[in-house]
């Protein structure tokens, strides 16, 4: 099984990435889960065409231990088996916690081992790497960490502390550092900015996303571009990313 945990900053663009990759996939032949780590539990929507799935932390509060798997996992786009951890209650708890508590439910129940599925990504919000929000990358959950910035500041500046936070758990035996993914917003200098970045981090550029107004109309559809607009020139970058990260993992001839 291989297990990706993807981070980025929230606005970057993580969750329809991450979707893309696992559309493109499972059009590969792979079987794949996607999990949502993060409380808007908005990561999948693309995936399922906006039906309704119900977040792990939402069944625990309103069903305790009284659920199935079949409750917390909806199969979407060419059986792509979509999770939400969810969030608490506005106000109330931590987030991270909640992450924390989710993914254990999983595990407790059986996920991996009754769906069997060869490619496993956490699609998680890196604005803040601590606790919760880095359990993917640490207790076995992940074997490669990959993180999504543009040219912007911030977002330069989240992947800077996610690669940090990858690096201080290097020895611990957890997840690596697979490289960086910039998706585009055409800011000024941003290819040398983001070099930069990963020369700093001691990683590298593995991809370059287009800013392409086909994201957004299939988003506006409810699908992902590979879905949508498999024909796109967009795809064949989703394709061609999910390939590589293969490659990065160990996969070889994908």
């Amino acid at each position: 099984m291989i297990k990706l945990a993807v981070y980025g900053k929230g606005g970057i663009g993580k969750s329809t990435t991450v979707s893309n990759l696992s559309a493109a996939l499972s059009d590969m032949g792979y079987k794949v889960m996607q999990i949502g780590c993060d409380p808007k539990a908005d990561s999948t929507v693309s995936l399922h065409g906006h039906e309704k799935v119900n977040t792990v932390l939402d069944l625990v509060r309103t069903r305790k231990n009284d659920f199935t798997l079949e409750d917390m996992v909806v199969a979407g786009y060419n059986g792509v088996l979509c999770v939400e951890a969810g969030g608490p209650t506005p106000g109330l708890g931590c987030a991270g916690r909640g992450i924390i508590a989710a993914l254990e439910k999983l595990a407790e129940k059986g996920a991996y081992e009754v769906y069997k599925p060869d490619v496993v990504i956490y699609d998680v919000l890196g604005d803040v790497v601590c606790g919760g929000f880095s359990m993917p990358m640490r207790s076995g959950y992940a074997d490669k960490v990959f993180v999504i910035t543009s040219g912007e500041n911030m977002a330069i500046h989240a992947a800077a502390n996610i690669a940090m936070a990858v690096e201080g758990f290097k020895g611990r035996g957890y997840a690596q550092l697979g490289g960086i993914i910039l998706n585009r917003r055409n800011v000024k200098n941003e290819d040398a900015k983001v070099a930069e970045l990963a020369e700093d981090i001691h990683s590298s550029v593995i991809a370059i996303l287009s800013r392409s107004d086909t994201v957004q109309e299939a988003e506006d559809l409810g699908k992902t571009v590979v879905e949508a607009f498999p024909d796109s020139a967009m795809a064949e970058e989703y394709r061609a990313l999910a390939k590589t990260m293969l490659e990065i993992c160990g996969v070889m001839g994908c």
